[in-house]
């Protein structure tokens, strides 16, 4: 099997996200390491997580 890839420009016109969770990725074209890490040094009993507040919608180009 051969594989030939060309990698050439990418134009992105137009990207609507209706929400993200608190761990996501948007990733437009490629990367060849992605690396995340998260630590939190609190009790999770101490922690207050509120209401979630929805992204605005419309608006702006």
């Amino acid at each position: 099997m051969n594989l030939q890839v060309e990698n050439k420009e990418i134009c992105v016109g137009n990207i609507h996200i209706v929400g993200v969770a608190s761990s996501s990725v948007f990733l437009i074209g490629d990367a060849e390491v992605i690396s995340l890490s998260s630590v939190f040094d609190t009790p999770p009993e101490s922690l207050i997580i509120g209401p979630l507040v929805p992204l605005a919608l419309g608006g702006g180009r």
